[in-house]
């Protein structure tokens, strides 16, 4: 990624992700636009359709990338099957990526190749998408808070250098839409539909933390998962109290599986068996020997992750959320 970085830097050009990349350049950085596709930002498919090139480096291209197939693309990829895999490319370049974007900046650098400066556009357009979150910000239907206002809060309160691992679920798509990564590293299972992964993944990467020769020592680990993921391992909160485990998850509740339902509506059917019948996730936290939080007002989420973050052992905040505001 520092060669990467290094190469959007000598052209000031936009830099996207797909979900799976994200966090690997920061959303305060001056070129990053966030994740592009279907958990994005309106920043990124800004910048892919007003492109006059993409160049996508290491890049999956599945279908919830959505990447505009009409635009000249350079393709780089060190697996000769990722090239043009999705779809027919202008320039397929088999090759490291690292290595690639190296040579890429010293060719440029010796034929002094001059580019436009997006930054300020970049800058533009996150003060337009943040306008818009404030303004969803507001909504409220007396159902629950709204997916924006967990992730803003979360942006907020994490540490810097946190690990966050994420589920499966609109849960998600709303981490990638709404969350703005600073310096956090994000473990995901990508597209592979394994509900229930964010807290037996926060285990593992508890334990990575012990090492001490590793960048992951002393780091906080913070799960989310929405009511359905955290139902398939509910019983893992034994295993964070009988070892310790400083974990903070963060459960959005709201009593259905709500990618299902969203699915049985883009198909025209009737939405069928996508209702949960669910425990208080905190009592049961509470139950286990970890501290259980139950929020159900924005206003109190920023102080219910602090106290979380404070409590030494495992936490999990409950936020009782609206499955129509994702």
């Amino acid at each position: 990624m520092p060669s990467v970085l290094a190469l959007a830097e000598a052209l000031l050009c936009p830099v996207v992700t797909t979900f799976k990349g994200k966090g690997l350049i920061s959303d305060h950085h001056a070129l990053g636009c966030g994740v592009l596709g279907r958990s994005g930002t309106p920043i990124a498919s800004w910048f892919m359709n007003e492109a006059d090139l993409l160049v996508v480096l290491g890049a999956s291209s599945s279908n919830h990338t959505g990447i505009d197939p009409k635009k000249p693309i350079v393709q780089i990829d060190r697996d000769p099957m990722a090239l043009g895999q999705q779809h027919a490319v202008t320039v397929p370049v088999h090759g490291g990526i690292g290595p690639s974007a190296q040579r890429i900046r010293a060719a440029l650098e010796e034929r002094g190749a001059a580019s436009e400066d997006h930054t300020e556009e970049i800058a533009e357009r996150w003060r337009i998408w943040r306008a818009e979150k404030a303004v969803r910000l507001a909504e409220e239907r007396g159902r629950g808070i709204a997916s924006v206002a967990v992730f803003e809060s979360l942006a907020r309160v994490l540490p810097e250098d946190a690990i966050l691992c994420v589920d499966v679920g609109n849960n998600t798509y709303s981490f990638g839409r709404y969350f703005e990564v600073k310096h956090q590293v994000v473990l995901m299972s990508g597209y592979l539909g394994s509900i229930g992964f964010a807290l037996p993944a926060a285990l593992g990467a508890w334990a990575a933390t012990k090492e001490k020769e590793t960048p992951w020592h002393g780091r906080r680990v913070i799960s989310i998962s929405g009511d359905g993921g955290l139902a398939q391992y509910l019983a893992e909160l034994t295993t964070l109290v009988a070892h310790g485990m400083n974990v903070v998850h963060v459960v959005l509740n709201n009593g259905e599986l709500g990618k299902i339902s969203k699915e049985q509506r883009a198909a025209e059917l009737d939405v069928w068996q996508t209702e949960l019948c669910n425990p208080s996730f905190a009592a049961v936290a509470t139950s286990c020997g970890a501290l259980g939080i139950v929020v159900e007002q924005s206003a109190d989420l920023d102080d219910a992750l602090q106290r979380a973050l404070a409590h030494d052992g495992p936490a999990l905040v409950e936020v009782i959320t609206d499955a129509g505001l994702v």
